[in-house]
């Protein structure tokens, strides 16, 4: 069953444009409730947070219609990070969790999220029927059976309690100094409390949400100001979170950072040497670093490459048995905590090292010595399919054989923006930007 609707992390795009239309948040809400509701039995259940874009209200409302038409009752938390969402509906026994986001997509974008009432995010398949249901026309429930929707006040302090719990006990964070960028998003209040109360000195910076500011100058996409902070301030780390704290990106002392692809590499070695991984097995992307690959094959740790999209790698560890996976953009997934990446939870974690090593964040935060990676975005008119031309063809072919066997290349489209991502890897950095500037000409060229 083919997909139209649904990206790789469920649907997406501009506020008040199509397909993220308050209608069709409406039809879309009503297709999920009567997915979820087809054993026919009463008293279903949905969770939905949100973010803090200024859309988040049209779309809220808009899907609580949607889930009461059908007869399931909403549960409404506000702005909670995505991982809360995956927890809270395990907690309160609900059918379907909806986390209203567009992650690290400036606050003019928007998007629906789907997890299941095991917490993980739905599968293809679900997804795929769900977008079907949009279309069919199905009976709405009887006038005495619509839902009822309420807010729920302690789900944010309910994500709080559990992300402390997966802190060291043995440890506290007493005389760390700690910057956190909440990119003006859903852990605005949450993660400076966590942190506070697990015993360090806190500096939060974009924690002053407007509905626009989201992810503006701020956060996992935009570190600068999380780096310049942690520097003026002599703190020893920073946290940077994306809009709905499921990535993160760690700044050392010096203002250095680590991407995803780093954090997963200290994670991997230690719970490897303390034989907590899985398998020894560490699962990421074809986007993840070659440099990566090298430096865990030196631990004994295998490397388990999945498609892009964090759910992908959920996906794969869960069919494999791992606990720890990821991607370089800095979702970070620990099975062992939550049922999604959780940006919050992974900072917790590289500070445990800190506390637990004593070494300062820079002498963490790089594990391997990356291979030179080049990535650049073509954008593209929907409906267009430049990857189809014999002349992007031809050079990407040409490129894949210059670098056989010394580097790779990977070309994709984005699943969330209509972009062809360009991406290759080579030690030689003159001959890597010439053969990604080769296939981005021919993209260009065709693009529209």
């Amino acid at each position: 069953m083919t997909r139209k609707l649904f990206g790789t992390d469920g649907v997406r795009g501009l506020a008040n444009t199509y397909p993220m239309t308050a209608e069709l948040a409406l039809r879309i809400g009503a297709a999920a409730g009567r997915y979820f509701r087809r054993d026919g039995s009463p008293a279903h259940r949905v969770v939905i947070g949100k973010d803090t874009r200024l859309s988040g209200y049209m779309f809220e409302n808009a899907l609580t219609a949607g889930f009461t038409s059908t007869g399931m009752n909403v549960l409404l938390l506000g702005p909670v990070p995505t991982p809360a969402v995956g927890m809270m509906v395990r907690s309160m026994r609900a059918d379907v969790g909806v986390m209203i986001s567009a992650s690290h997509n400036p606050h003019h974008d928007n998007g629906i999220k789907f997890f299941g009432p095991d917490g993980f995010k739905l599968n293809d398949e679900a997804e795929a029927e769900i977008e079907a249901a949009i279309s069919s026309e199905n009976a709405p429930a009887a006038a005495e059976n619509i839902g009822r929707a309420k807010r729920i006040d302690d789900g944010l302090y309910r994500y709080v309690e559990r992300v402390k719990s997966t802190f060291p006990h043995d440890l506290t964070l007493d005389g760390l100094k700690v910057v956190v960028d909440c990119a003006n998003g859903a852990a605005y209040k949450a993660a400076p409390a966590v942190l506070w109360e697990l015993g360090a000195e806190v500096i939060p910076i974009g924690v002053s949400p407007n509905g626009k500011n989201i992810n503006d100058g701020c956060g996992s996409t935009s570190t600068s100001l999380a780096a310049e902070t942690v520097v003026a301030h002599g703190a020893h780390v920073g946290i940077c979170l994306d809009g709905d704290a499921d990535r993160v990106m760690i700044i050392d002392e010096n203002g250095h950072i680590a991407d995803g692809d780093q954090i997963m590499a200290l994670f991997a070695a230690r719970w490897s040497a303390e034989g907590r991984l899985a398998n020894d097995t560490l699962v990421a992307t074809v986007m993840s670093n070659l440099g990566l690959e090298r430096y865990l094959s030196t631990k004994g740790v295998s490397l388990h490459r999945t498609s892009v999209g964090d759910r992908y790698v959920v996906e794969a560890m869960r069919a494999g048995g791992f606990n720890l996976g990821g991607e370089q953009s800095g979702h970070i997934v620990m099975t062992d905590f939550a049922t999604t990446g959780d940006g919050l939870q992974a900072g917790l974690q590289f500070l445990a090292e800190l506390k637990r090593t004593g070494q300062p964040a820079s002498a963490l935060r790089q594990a391997f010595e990356p291979v030179p990676q080049l990535l650049k975005n073509v954008r593209f008119e929907e409906g267009n399919d430049p990857l189809s031309d014999p002349r992007v063809k031809d050079a990407i072919a040409s490129a894949e054989a210059t670098l056989s066997g010394k580097g790779r290349v990977l070309i994709r489209k984005s699943g969330t923006e209509p972009l062809i991502r360009v991406m290759a890897e080579c030690e030689d950095q003159g001959e890597l930007l010439r053969l990604v500037d080769a296939i981005v000409d021919e993209v260009a060229s065709v693009a529209g």
